[in-house]
């Protein structure tokens, strides 16, 4: 007997079930709130309130050809660099960047070296104001976290109303992502001084792009 097998007898002996026995039944889920059941523009509009609540700022544009200028206008009024690094998305193949000619976009992996990112959220959660960021060849993790001004776009026909919609939606498209995280306005901490600082352990500043647009996949 492997020390493994050792130690969950010990732990079905602890809860009174006899080797080999068949599981008990499933819980039943949980209720789904009321705000997590609302759908169209008032779902839209529900995770644009609380995203805004936790800090993060969001635009509402009704296509990819609106891109640039969204960005353009963004990095503007934050007084940042005309310059961002976007991951190797296939949406943004297409996109018209030239049509901001003062916009400088470089394709990559956003680093540390990068004050600007743009990537693409997986799915938004409309309970609570999160993105979800799905990790892939195109979309690296470490896009959505080291830029100090992380760009998210999210198609609004992937904003779901709760984290089980958005995990299903996930589970239904095939084969799971090497690593899924959810993201909830820009980085914070209030462990100095008791003070709220953001940008502790990710980025400073979140803005996020809502593309009426519906996306290829």
């Amino acid at each position: 007997m492997s020390a493994r097998d050792d130690i969950l007898g010990k732990v079905r002996a602890g809860i009174g079930r006899a080797p080999g026995a068949a599981p008990g039944p499933r819980p039943a889920p949980a209720p789904i709130p009321a705000r997590g059941q609302i759908e169209g523009e008032a779902r839209l509009a529900l995770f644009t309130e609380l995203s805004e609540t936790v800090a993060a700022t969001v635009v509402r544009i009704p296509d990819m050809a609106a891109l640039p200028a969204a960005i353009g206008d963004y990095l503007a009024s934050q007084n940042l660099p005309a310059e961002i690094m976007a991951t190797a998305d296939g949406d943004f193949d297409t996109v018209p960047w030239g049509s901001q000619p003062t916009l400088e976009v470089r394709r990559g992996t956003p680093g540390i070296g990068d004050l600007v990112g743009l990537v693409q959220a997986s799915a938004g959660v409309a309970e609570t104001g999160s993105l979800m960021m799905c990790a892939d060849a195109d979309n690296p993790h470490m896009a959505s976290y080291v830029p100090e001004t992380a760009v998210v776009v999210l198609r609004a026909d992937r904003i779901d109303g709760t984290l089980d919609d958005a995990m299903a939606r996930l589970r239904a498209a095939g084969d799971l992502p090497r690593a899924v995280s959810l993201i909830t306005g820009p980085s914070r901490t209030g462990d100095i001084a008791l003070k709220i600082e953001l940008g502790a352990h990710g980025p400073r500043r979140l803005h996020i792009v809502i593309v009426d647009e519906p996306g290829s996949a």
